[in-house]
């Protein structure tokens, strides 16, 4: 593999790194500054299929209602990888219950990357993405 491969793989993977990096701070503006302003995500929340929102505004606000709800949330990478302009991360979050009490979920976001940023996000959850 050329440098210039290897470092476009190992470009991908940063940018997401530093994501996460900024969703471990609450630090919104941190997040949306790794996205491109098209950038779509989709959450895992809406079951089956997620909930879509485009647009860093749209996003930002996903995030702020997110951290609002769950103050304590943190994500610890269990693996990532990358090929190309795509990035896999898989995830374990530790976020607050309703009770009042911490839990975690588990899965997986697929990332597309273009121009060094990230234009789409789709998270994928085992199980219900619920506060039980």
């Amino acid at each position: 593999m050329s440098p210039t491969r290897l470092s476009r793989l190992e470009s991908s993977m940063r940018i997401v790194l530093e994501f996460n990096e900024a969703f471990n701070r609450h630090d919104i503006p941190g997040m949306v500054a790794r996205m491109s302003d098209d950038c779509i995500f989709e959450d895992p929340a809406h079951v089956p299929d997620g909930k879509k929102y485009t647009g860093k505004e749209a996003i930002s606000h996903y995030w702020e209602a997110f951290f609002r709800q769950s103050p304590q949330a943190r994500m610890e990478i269990e693996e990532i990888f990358g090929m190309g302009l795509r990035c896999v991360l898989r995830w374990r979050c530790t976020r607050d219950k309703d009770d009042g009490s911490i839990g975690y979920i588990r899965g997986v976001d697929l990332f597309q990357l273009r121009d060094g940023a990230i234009s789409e996000q789709l998270s994928y959850v085992k199980g219900l993405y619920d506060h039980e």
